[in-house]
Formats: C-alpha cells, sequence, structure tokens
C-alpha cells in the first residue's frame, strides 16, 4: 500500500514543477560523455527527460523509465522529434521488460535511494541484465544523515548492492545535501 501512495504522490508532483527538475542536465552527465563515442543510453526515474536530451542531442539512444506517466508525457514532448523509447514502468521490474538494450551507460539520479530494501535487488538484477559489460552505471543518491527527513543510503550499503556484479569505479561526494555519485561499471 505504502508503494502505490509514494507512486501516486510522485505523479501528482508533475502537475506542478517539481524541485528536483531544473531543466538542466547533470553536469556529471555532462563531464562523464564529453569525448566518448555515443552509445546506448537508459535513464531510470527519468522524470521529464532533461538528461535524456542532452544525450539525445550528443547523439546517444536513449530509453526513459519512470513509474509517473505524467513525468513521461513530459519528457515525450521534450524529445518530441528525437528517436527515443520512453517507458511507464517500475525500475524494480527491468529484468522482466523488453527494451532496447543493452545499454553503455546507465543513470539514476535519485531513484535508488527511494525504493525500499526489498526491492533494491531487483533493481540490481535488472541493472545486470540490461547494462553491457563494461558499461557504466551512474547513480545519484542520498545518503543517510541524522540532520535529514529524505531516506538515504550509505556508501558501504550501495557498494554492497552491487558487489560481484558492478565494480565501483568512481565515487563523487554530492553538494549541497548529504548525497554522492556512484560510478559502476558492469563486470
Amino acid at each position: 500500500m505504502f508503494e502505490f501512495l509514494k507512486r501516486t504522490a510522485f505523479n501528482l508532483v508533475y502537475l506542478f514543477h517539481p524541485p528536483w527538475d531544473t531543466g538542466i542536465p547533470a553536469p556529471e552527465i555532462v563531464r562523464f560523455i564529453a569525448g566518448k563515442n555515443p552509445g546506448k543510453a537508459i535513464d531510470l526515474g527519468c522524470g521529464t527527460g532533461t538528461n535524456l536530451l542532452y544525450l539525445a542531442q550528443h547523439g546517444w539512444t536513449v530509453t526513459g523509465i519512470d513509474q509517473a506517466p505524467l513525468a513521461v508525457r513530459k519528457a515525450k514532448g521534450k524529445l518530441k522529434n528525437l528517436p527515443k523509447t520512453l517507458l511507464v514502468a517500475d525500475v524494480t521490474q527491468l529484468a522482466g521488460l523488453e527494451l532496447p538494450g543493452p545499454y553503455d551507460l546507465g543513470l539514476d539520479m535519485g531513484c535508488f535511494h527511494t525504493l525500499a530494501e526489498t526491492f533494491r535487488p531487483k533493481y540490481v538484477e535488472g541493472m545486470e541484465k540490461w547494462i553491457k559489460e563494461g558499461g557504466v552505471l551512474m547513480i545519484y543518491a542520498f545518503q543517510s544523515a541524522e540532520s535529514s527527513p529524505v531516506q538515504g543510503i550509505s556508501r558501504e550499503e550501495m557498494t554492497a548492492y552491487f558487489r560481484g556484479r558492478f565494480e565501483l569505479v568512481n565515487y563523487e561526494q554530492g553538494q549541497g545535501r548529504p548525497s554522492a555519485w556512484y560510478y559502476f561499471q558492469r563486470r
């Protein structure tokens, strides 16, 4: 029941302008793709598609997944003339979806840390299926902090979920709030 309410709340936020939807691609993504040959990318919890738009404009073949139908509708509008695959789907059910992967790049800006602990292994299973060997999964996640009411995850917990399937190849502390970027390479 809680997961249903959470999905509904996320969808309703897109009736307005969510505070996390800046309309500017994440600088970490801009840096990461600079000088790289375009490939296939999947954005988990893609929201209105800001990062997908940037990737597509730089030659990447993009897939976006979000549980909020209103967000996906807005993403379709943003990417209207660009090739893309956009789906309303649950990121914990990726292993069972038919997607145009495998992917060179997986992107998650604030999705994984919102999942209940019981659903996180299914997410990882999906990423193991869809990120190609040598591909990178970039995850931005809030970290646990006593001063924050927002759910977070520690570096140790994060790496434990992906251990054995992915290798942590880079880690950057986030800006402004307890958060971090994790760069996992698929083994």
